[in-house]
């Protein structure tokens, strides 16, 4: 009867631990196959832009679009001046 109980012990033991890589794989390949929205999940949308672009004291931020390659494009005004800006998928501003 021990011996018994044994296997069984240890044929529970194999299927949960079977039953566990099998949910841990198809986790992970979910998680892989998920394209990421950009390389800095501060700039996720025309909002966080928006106001990353405020916290560099830009104003009247507007008509802003995100291109293919993940940059940012839009108007602001800086110090009284409207300036084209575009911000990169890391943050970095730049106005011209």
């Amino acid at each position: 009867m021990v011996v018994t109980g044994t296997c069984q012990r240890s044929h529970w033991a194999g299927a949960l631990c079977l039953a566990l890589l099998c949910c841990a794989t198809s986790v992970s390949a979910q998680t892989a196959s998920r394209p990421a929205a950009t390389s800095s999940p501060s700039l996720a949308g025309s909002a966080s832009v928006k106001t990353h672009l405020q916290s560099l004291h830009y104003g009247n931020v507007r008509d802003l679009r995100r291109g293919p390659d993940g940059q940012w494009t839009g108007r602001a005004t800086q110090n009284g001046v409207e300036k084209q800006v575009t911000i990169g998928p890391k943050g970095t501003v730049t106005a011209r």
